[in-house]
């Protein structure tokens, strides 16, 4: 099992929990990403919000694409996985932005295909939001462009949202950068079988990863093409020396003290996502369903549900946890050897 990292571009991913001292700062994310490669994480996920969906409308966000081109220039072996909406940046020099950074991080660059789900923060910013069968045919599409730019010399092209003849883009990056992407609906599934090279999880119970998994392979091997390259989730951790502890922290971060301030994002959220399990209250007190998986406990106990999730399908965990400092370096020097 490989390990990854959410960047804090929105500082803590605790909604119910005012204290947690992750800061949602350039300077905390340069440092953790510094910390989190020389402790062994291989992966960290920039999200791209432009709104701050755990803390509310009014709250920072940073620019992911400004953290993630930071992020790339300052580390020496991390995979910089970036998410990107299309809606929100334009595919060419989009095309070209990402062959320029894959050249300063040494191909170290990868992408999170996200369709988009926050239709109150696209009016907020003046971009168009269409229905969630679009917005996933879209998707494909500006992913069909962005490859064609990074491999092809002239790129011609017409589908559905996007039309290109005898453009150029230059320069090529050395190799292909990866398209992770994910999406539980049908037309999710079946779109991202037909241009996604890795599958993302939110967090989920072992009986939902095993189905996840095995389902998309099979759409894979039906569709006649090249099986993903592997399997990640999200995953929320809380290791304590003892149980009781990571019982207590588990409380006091699910305990929720004025959900009125995250009403609207959780109705956006879960109103414009077509979700195939139902997403509780207690699972929107972390970020993307982390508390789902379960990974509460003491070292070994959190080690043994590790090694089910492998045996289940997938090979990398993206963490969560607060604070992001203190908690990945304990999790990095406890959990890590027993696996």
């Amino acid at each position: 099992m490989k390990f990854g990292y959410w960047t804090p571009v929105f500082g803590s991913w605790l909604r119910n929990v005012d204290d947690d001292s992750t800061q949602g700062t350039w300077e905390y994310c340069r440092d953790l990403a510094l910390k989190a490669e020389s402790l062994g994480y291989v992966l960290t996920l920039v999200p791209e919000l432009y709104l701050n969906d755990i803390k509310g409308h009014k709250a920072p966000a940073l620019d992911a694409w400004a953290v993630a081109n930071g992020l790339a220039a300052i580390t020496k072996s991390i995979e910089i996985l970036a998410a990107l909406r299309p809606q929100y940046h334009q595919v060419a020099l989009t095309a070209k932005q990402i062959a320029t950074i894959s050249q300063i991080c040494n191909d170290r660059f990868s992408i999170n295909m996200v369709s988009a789900w926050w239709e109150e923060e696209a009016r907020q910013y003046g971009i168009n939001f269409d229905g969630h069968d679009d917005r996933y045919t879209l998707t494909r599409e500006y992913t069909e462009v962005l490859r064609g730019f990074w491999e092809q010399s002239p790129l011609n092209y017409k589908g559905k949202y996007f039309e290109f003849s005898n453009s150029y883009n230059e320069p090529k990056p050395k190799k292909t950068p990866l398209v992770y992407a994910g999406g539980e609906s049908e037309i999710g599934r079946n779109t991202i079988t037909q241009f996604a090279d890795k599958y993302l999880m939110h967090g989920g119970t072992l009986e939902e990863v095993r189905e996840k998994v095995a389902d998309m392979k099979r759409r894979k091997a039906e569709a006649g093409l090249a099986p993903f390259l592997g399997f990640g989730m999200a995953v929320y951790m809380i290791v304590r020396d003892s149980e009781q502890e990571a019982k207590e922290e588990l409380e006091r971060i699910t305990t929720i003290k004025n959900y009125a301030e995250y009403e609207n994002s959780y109705k956006d959220f879960t109103g414009n996502s077509n979700l195939d399990v139902e997403v509780s209250k207690y699972d929107y007190s972390v970020s993307n369903r982390g508390l789902r998986s379960e990974l509460v406990g003491t070292p070994k106990q959190v080690a043994e549900k590790i090694r089910a999730y492998k045996e289940a399908g997938l090979d990398l965990l993206i963490v969560q946890c607060a604070n992001m400092q203190q908690e990945l370096e304990y999790i990095a020097k406890k959990v890590f050897p027993l696996l």
